[in-house]
């Protein structure tokens, strides 16, 4: 499907599962357009799918200049507000819905950037890049977050996200994996295992 985005039209899927068990409805989004990061990241995909899981229909959508979506690459900025307008797209769809919002990697610091710009009752954010991005201002609302972190990341160290996260005004709830890297490789049945039972505490 496409979503009409401020630069073009935003090639986006859904991930649903046979009968939805909440008026929640995520929002997912993707590692860094320039370092291979699409809807179809397998970090991604895990979130979606373990959200469809839980009952919770998800949105997986590339940014501008990402797969079969318009535009270029824009820093950050441009990423932000097409994320906004795909949350303004599932709101008008189902106005009686409640935004999940997650991401990981650079999709993480989006979603970061747009929960102070849109209502969410949810966040999840997967090894943010707290020393690629400026992350020190971004400060969530109080609302229940989740920050899922490699112990061994080699791209995020896992010390920079752990003080950055202890210093927010409402800090997340933190789960680090012993010994996972950036991509979670052979780690995803634990960060699929991570995120239930997080929504089921």
């Amino acid at each position: 499907m496409f979503i009409d985005g401020p630069a073009g039209p935003l090639e986006a899927r859904w991930d649903r599962p046979p009968m939805p068990r909440t008026t929640a409805r995520a929002v997912v989004c993707h590692p860094h357009p320039l370092h291979g990061g699409t809807l179809s990241n397998k970090v991604v995909h895990t979130l979606a799918i373990t959200l469809a899981e839980a009952g919770i229909p998800a949105l997986r959508f590339n940014f501008r200049g990402v797969g079969a979506s318009a535009g270029h690459y824009d820093h950050g900025d441009g990423e932000t507000d097409d994320l906004l307008a795909v949350i303004d797209h599932v709101r008008r769809q189902e106005p009686h819905s409640e935004i999940w919002l997650g991401g990981f990697s650079f999709g993480a610091y989006v979603a970061l950037r747009g929960c102070q710009r849109r209502p969410v009752a949810r966040l999840i954010t997967v090894a943010p890049p707290v020393n690629l991005f400026d992350c020190q201002n971004l400060a969530p609302p109080p609302l229940p977050w989740l920050l899922i972190q490699g112990e061994a990341d080699e791209i995020v160290p896992c010390r920079a996200v752990l003080d950055w996260a202890r210093a927010r005004p409402h800090p997340p709830r933190v789960a680090c994996l012993d010994g996972a890297g950036h991509f979670f490789h052979r780690r995803l049945h634990d960060l699929r295992q991570t995120l239930l039972e997080d929504w089921a505490a």
